[in-house]
């Protein structure tokens, strides 16, 4: 299945690649960027290995996310062939906030 970024998730992917690349170095970047791809391929894969994200769940769209390492989630729902990338978040924000976003 084909996994595509919208905007608003493409723009949160190049702001938190930026950061770390700021704060903790390439390496760190590189890592992430791996991270990322890697977390694509699995939701390209088997779309259904996220869990539904439960701050969104009142939402038309069946939301999931999966965690790509442990500061961020991919947030996306499933379309009937390709999935949908919404959101990148930062777990250690709030989440109330986050939702809003979607």
């Amino acid at each position: 299945m084909r996994v595509i970024w919208l905007p608003q998730a493409q723009k949160q992917l190049r702001q938190t690649a930026k950061y770390i690349h700021r704060e903790f170095g390439q390496k760190v970047r590189n890592d992430f960027i791996r991270d990322v791809q890697h977390a694509n391929m699995l939701l390209s894969d088997n779309p259904y290995i996220g869990s539904v994200e439960q701050l969104l769940a009142d939402r038309s769209l069946k939301y999931r996310s999966y965690v790509v390492n442990r500061l961020n989630k991919i947030v996306y729902f499933i379309n009937e062939d390709h999935v949908e990338v919404t959101d990148l978040w930062d777990v250690r924000r709030e989440p109330q906030k986050l939702a809003q976003r979607v």
